[in-house]
C-alpha cells in the first residue's frame, strides 16, 4: 500500500500545474449571517450516516463555531484511493479530515506544495490545542518534521502511560477457562504445560458433545492483535508488528533475526505437528475468525477485547504469560503509542485558513475530543455513549449493554483530530469499561513480565530515510512472513537459518538497523 501511495503521489507537481490548484472546489463561502462553508474530504464506517452531517456531534459543532462543512465523504475502504485521486488531480478540498496520512505522505504533499505548514496557525488561532502541546510537550517534538515545521494535527488518545499504556501489548491470550474446569485442568504456566492443555482441549471432548468439532488454538497468521506472536516472548525478546525492539542499552534489535525468533518457530511448529492448530489459521481473514469465536469452538486464540470475538463472558480468561525452556518470562511490548501524525491536513488552496483553524482547535477542547473519539450524549435516534453530568462538566461511560464497543462508537463518533490526556480521566470523564478492564489486566497480569523498559519512539524521519526504510521493509517483512509461515508447517527452520540470515542481509537489513538506530539516537537527544 505505501509503494502504491507513493507512485500516486509522486504525480503531484505535474498534476498540480495542469490545474493549477484549483478546480474551484475549495472556493468557501460566507452567507449573510457570516456564516463561513467549508469543504472537507473525509471518510467513515459503513455502520455510519453517509452524510457526517447527520451526527449529532457535527451539528453541535457548527451551532457551536457557526462554520458549515460540506463533507466529501467515503466508506473506509474506498477512502484512500480517493483520497490520492483527488489529490493527484488538483481538486484539492479545505482540507481533508481522518486523513490517514503516513509520514512520507506528508513530507511529499508539504514538498510539493499541496499542503501547508500549521505552525503560525497553532500560535494565532488555536488556544485549546496550544493547551495540549504545554500539558504534554512531547507530541509537539513528534509533529515537528526533519525540517523544523509542523505540516498536520494529530489523533491523541492516551489510557494508561509507560508499561501500562493500553497499546503496550496488543494480541491478549484469551484460553477457554469452561474447558479447563470441565477437564480439572489448571491454567498453564509454561510453554510446555500449554502444550498439554491443548491437547487435552483436542482429544477429551471439553465441549461434551460427542464430537472432535473443538479447535485447541487459533489465530490469524499476519502482524496484528490476532497473532500467536505473544507466544514468542517465551523465548526470549519476542516479537511484535513491525520486529523492532530496544534493549535496555537502547540498542534497536530485528526480532525476526534472533535466535529466539527461531526457538518460538520450532515451538509452533511442534503444535502443528501434534494438530492442535487451527488448520486454516494461515489464510483466515477476520470474519472466519469471528464466526468461529462466536461459536465458542476455541481453546486458546488471540485478540485486543474477548468480547469482540467471544462476548463478554466468563467462559475465557487471560492466560497468563508462559516460562519457556529457560524457565524464564518475558511479555515482549509492542511500539503502539496513541498517536497518530497525519490525522488533518489544510491545503493549499484553502482560502479561509482561519477559520478552518478555528473550527480545529474546537475539536481539541477537553469535553469535545472525548466525544470526537468515543461518541455522545443526549442521541435520540443511536445510542448513548455517555451521559453528561453537568453538575460536575462530566462525560461518564454508559454500558453499552453487550454491544459490541467499536460498531457502537463508529455510528456516532467523528474521529479525526483530538488529544485525550491520562489527566482527563477523572475530570472530563470516566474510563470506558472495556478499557478499564484491560488496563487492569495488563497491570495485574502483563506489566511484571515486561523486561523491556524502552519503546522505539514515533521518530519522524527525513523523506530520504523514509523512502529507504519503506523499500526495504516492503521485501524484508514480506519474505519474513512468508518463511515464519513454511516453518510453522514443514518445521524446517534449523537447517534453513544460516541461509535465511544471509538473506535478510541481501534484503538491506543493515541499512534497515542502522536508519532505525540513528533514528532512535536522534530522538533520544
Amino acid at each position: 500500500m505505501k509503494v502504491m501511495q507513493k507512485v500516486t503521489i509522486s504525480g503531484l507537481t505535474i498534476a498540480l500545474l495542469l490545474t493549477g490548484c484549483n478546480s474551484g472546489s475549495s472556493n468557501p463561502t460566507t452567507d449573510a449571517n457570516g456564516k463561513v462553508t467549508l469543504n472537507f474530504l473525509t471518510q467513515s464506517s459503513a455502520l455510519a450516516p453517509a452524510d457526517p452531517n447527520d451526527k449529532l456531534i457535527n451539528k453541535r459543532l457548527e451551532e457551536k463555531t457557526g462554520i458549515h462543512i460540506n463533507w466529501k465523504n467515503y466508506t473506509t475502504d474506498q477512502f484512500i484511493e480517493k483520497r490520492n485521486l483527488a489529490v493527484a488531480s488538483g481538486d484539492l478540498p479545505d482540507g481533508i479530515f481522518d486523513a490517514g496520512y503516513t509520514d512520507y505522505d506528508l513530507l511529499k504533499l508539504a514538498k510539493d506544495g499541496v499542503i501547508i505548514p500549521v505552525d503560525d496557525l497553532i500560535n494565532n488561532y488555536m488556544p485549546n490545542f496550544q493547551k495540549v502541546l504545554k500539558a504534554a510537550p512531547e507530541y509537539k517534538k513528534m509533529l515537528t518534521a526533519p525540517d523544523g515545521h509542523m505540516y498536520s494535527f494529530p489523533w491523541i488518545e492516551e489510557l494508561g502511560t509507560g508499561k501500562e499504556a493500553i497499546q503496550s501489548v496488543d494480541d491478549f491470550p484469551w484460553i477457554n477457562q469452561a474447558w479447563l474446569k470441565k477437564l480439572g485442568l489448571k491454567m498453564p504456566t509454561t510453554t510446555e504445560e500449554l502444550k498439554q492443555v491443548l491437547i487435552a482441549f483436542k482429544t477429551q471432548d471439553p465441549n461434551g458433545n460427542g464430537e472432535a468439532d473443538e479447535i485447541p488454538l487459533s489465530f490469524i497468521d499476519k502482524p496484528g492483535g490476532e497473532d500467536l506472536t505473544f507466544l514468542y516472548g517465551s523465548f526470549g525478546l519476542g516479537d511484535n508488528w513491525d520486529h523492532t525492539v530496544v534493549t535496555n542499552d537502547g540498542k534497536v534489535v530485528f526480532t525476526a533475526s534472533d535466535n529466539g525468533y527461531k526457538d518460538a518457530i520450532n515451538y509452533i511448529h511442534s503444535l502443528y505437528q501434534e494438530g492442535l492448530i487451527d488448520v486454516e489459521s494461515s489464510q483466515q481473514d477476520w470474519n472466519t475468525y469471528l464466526a468461529k469465536g462466536k461459536d465458542k469452538r476455541y481453546g486458546l486464540y488471540f485478540t485486543w477485547d474477548k468480547a469482540n470475538i467471544t462476548g463478554p463472558n466468563d467462559d475465557y480468561q487471560l492466560m497468563n504469560p508462559l516460562a519457556g525452556p529457560s524457565g524464564k518470562t518475558n511479555v515482549t511490548r509492542t511500539n503502539g503509542l496513541g498517536f497518530d501524525r497525519g490525522k488533518m491536513v489544510i491545503t493549499s488552496t484553502n482560502q479561509q485558513v482561519e477559520a478552518t483553524a478555528k473550527w480545529i482547535d474546537q475539536l481539541y477542547e477537553p469535553l469535545q475530543s472525548i466525544q470526537d473519539n468515543w461518541g455522545t450524549y443526549g442521541d435520540t435516534k443511536e445510542q448513548n455513549i455517555f451521559k453528561f453530568d453537568e453538575k460536575k462538566g462530566m462525560l461518564k461511560h454508559l454500558s453499552l449493554e453487550g454491544s459490541a464497543p467499536v460498531e457502537v462508537r463508529q455510528k456516532t463518533n467523528i474521529a479525526g483530530p483530538l488529544a485525550i490526556l491520562d489527566e482527563y480521566y477523572g475530570k472530563y470523564t470516566t474510563k470506558p469499561d472495556d478499557a478499564a478492564s484491560r488496563l487492569k489486566l495488563m497491570k495485574k497480569v502483563m506489566v511484571p513480565h515486561m523486561q523491556a523498559e524502552h519503546i522505539y519512539p514515533k521518530v519522524f524521519f527525513s523523506i530520504e530515510e523514509l523512502d529507504r526504510l519503506s523499500t526495504i521493509e516492503t521485501d524484508l517483512f514480506a519474505y519474513v512472513q512468508r518463511k515464519r509461515t513454511e516453518w510453522y508447517q514443514n518445521g524446517k527452520v534449523n537447517e534453513e537459518w544460516p541461509t535465511y540470515l544471509q538473506e535478510l542481509d541481501r534484503l538491506g537489513l543493515q541499512e534497515w538497523l542502522q536508519i532505525k538506530q540513528s533514528g532512535y539516537d536522534r530522538n533520544q537527544q
